[in-house]
């Protein structure tokens, strides 16, 4: 463990042990993404949460989106306690009434006193139902070790398939990849949205990546995208960056990552509505948004949504961060999403038969 994980660790259990209501009296189901994400997690949130609460909990995967949310609250069967969710999919939860409401008093302040509320970013508290808890980035990167001569530098070159052929990976979903297909069309950053709002708008884009669909590999999981990338199954794959980064890192493996025309989104902890452990998912999620659990998942090159938690990040890191990219990249719109989400994934799974 590094002197940062280690300081994270004790931090936490003696800093908060003797706010915890509960002694072994509880066990929580938290899901989340997995992979390195999933592990960084459990090193700075969920075992620390264990060793100073006696509590428990069930950490499992999912592969993201509302659908399962929605099914638990709408059948009163609650399988779920607290649920990492990329707030790109929050607007619409919160709007559907499948999330409780999480009071902003509940959050801890940095070591200096600052309040909560001062001291994430706005991004990370601007929806009542959820708590930021990374700020990260889906990218594209590419194999040096199998990509031999030019290599892609923009968002143009993930579509054109004559200066660089071969498949593409995508994540089977509508979000990130209508956006990527009118930037790489040359719609402005700044206009993606409102140009996607409009029917003509989203004809566009799925003609765009009509231009791509023979070359494309679909996949569900974040988990399968840095695999897609070694294994050769595409020459360009779409990830989270810390997916990628974790494997450039930990296991030296020769991947780029293009930065342009990167999404930029959070992920917030969101509080499954009508779960019966409402009181200690609330004492979760504070537990685990403090400046010193953040500041940890540097490990994974995603950047922490509190101010202070961004003084305990080493140096060496801050450009494998999405903060640090922030001119080429886009904000994704979770309020687009929430208004436009259903409709648009309907046309996408049609586009998909086609």
């Amino acid at each position: 463990m590094s002197k940062l994980n280690a300081l994270c660790v004790a931090v936490l259990a003696t800093g908060l042990t003797a706010t915890a209501p509960t002694w072994g009296q509880e066990t929580l189901t938290v899901v989340s993404f997995g992979g390195a994400y999933g592990a960084a997690q459990q090193v700075h949130q969920i075992d620390p949460y264990m060793k100073a609460t006696g509590n428990k909990v069930l950490f499992e995967n999912y592969t993201g989106g509302v659908a399962e949310i929605k099914a638990q609250v709408e059948s009163g069967n609650i399988q779920w306690d607290v649920v990492d969710i990329e707030t790109i999919d929050l607007e619409r939860a919160c709007a559907e009434g499948l999330l409780e409401v999480i009071p902003r008093d509940i959050l801890k302040p940095a070591p200096d006193g600052t309040p909560a509320e001062k001291d994430f970013i706005p991004d990370a508290l601007s929806n009542e139902c959820g708590v930021g808890e990374i700020v990260w980035s889906t990218v594209f990167a590419y194999n040096n070790a199998t990509l031999t001569g030019d290599k892609p530098t923009t968002m143009q070159d993930f579509f054109d398939l004559q200066k660089f052929p071969g498949k593409r990976a995508l994540r089977k979903r509508p979000q990130v990849n209508l956006e990527w297909a009118l930037l790489a069309d040359g719609v402005p950053a700044d206009k993606v949205y409102e140009v996607l709002a409009t029917p003509e708008g989203q004809d566009r884009a799925f003609a765009k990546l009509d231009s791509i669909k023979s070359e494309i590999v679909w996949f569900d999981s974040w988990s399968q995208a840095p695999q897609l990338l070694n294994d050769g199954g595409a020459v360009f794959v779409q990830s989270a960056n810390g997916r990628f980064f974790d494997a450039i890192r930990r296991e030296n493996k020769p991947f780029t990552i293009v930065w342009d025309g990167h999404l930029y989104d959070l992920d917030a902890w969101g509080i499954v509505k009508g779960t019966p452990k409402l009181k200690e998912a609330l004492n979760f999620v504070a537990f685990t948004t403090t400046t010193q659990a953040l500041a940890g998942f540097q490990d994974v090159a995603y950047g922490p949504p509190r101010k202070s938690s961004m003084d305990l990040v080493d140096k060496d890191v801050v450009d494998h961060l999405p903060t640090a990219h922030i001119d080429v990249g886009l904000k994704a719109d979770g309020i687009f999403w929430a208004d436009y989400g259903e409709n648009l994934g309907e046309k996408f799974n049609e586009w998909l038969l086609k």
